[in-house]
């Protein structure tokens, strides 16, 4: 049994890995100039992406800052983190610092509504 969680935390680092480099090439950042942003070296960005290392929550944010995405996103790819309902919209709502609270659920609240009014549309 303790094979098939090491077999499936090793799938989990290889996900995260295969997801950084994507978000790398779409970035259209070399793996070295990410290693700089996010204070890593070379190697150890290189084995991230080919899944050999699992990087930390600390790290992931690092490289989340580096790539100019969510560390959320990231934490969410790695099996940390569950992925709110609403995905990165609500997120982005919900993290909005010039928003006030009421403002964040106003938002949050009409967004929800049209996925629920989209949703009975397509069942019908």
């Amino acid at each position: 049994m303790d094979k098939s969680i090491d077999e499936a935390v090793a799938d989990l680092g290889r996900d995260i890995g295969e997801y950084i480099r994507q978000q790398r090439n779409t970035a259209k950042i070399s793996l070295r100039q990410l290693a700089k942003l996010a204070g890593v070296s070379n190697p150890y960005l290189s084995q991230i992406e080919r899944g050999l290392r699992k990087p930390s929550a600390e790290i992931l944010q690092q490289i989340a800052k580096g790539l100019r995405i969510s560390a959320e996103a990231l934490y969410v790819e790695a099996g940390i983190l569950e992925q709110r309902e609403g995905g990165a919209l609500a997120d982005a709502i919900v993290t909005a610092p010039d928003l006030t609270e009421r403002q964040k659920q106003v938002l949050l609240d009409v967004y929800e509504s049209f996925r629920r009014e989209n949703t009975a549309g397509q069942e019908e």
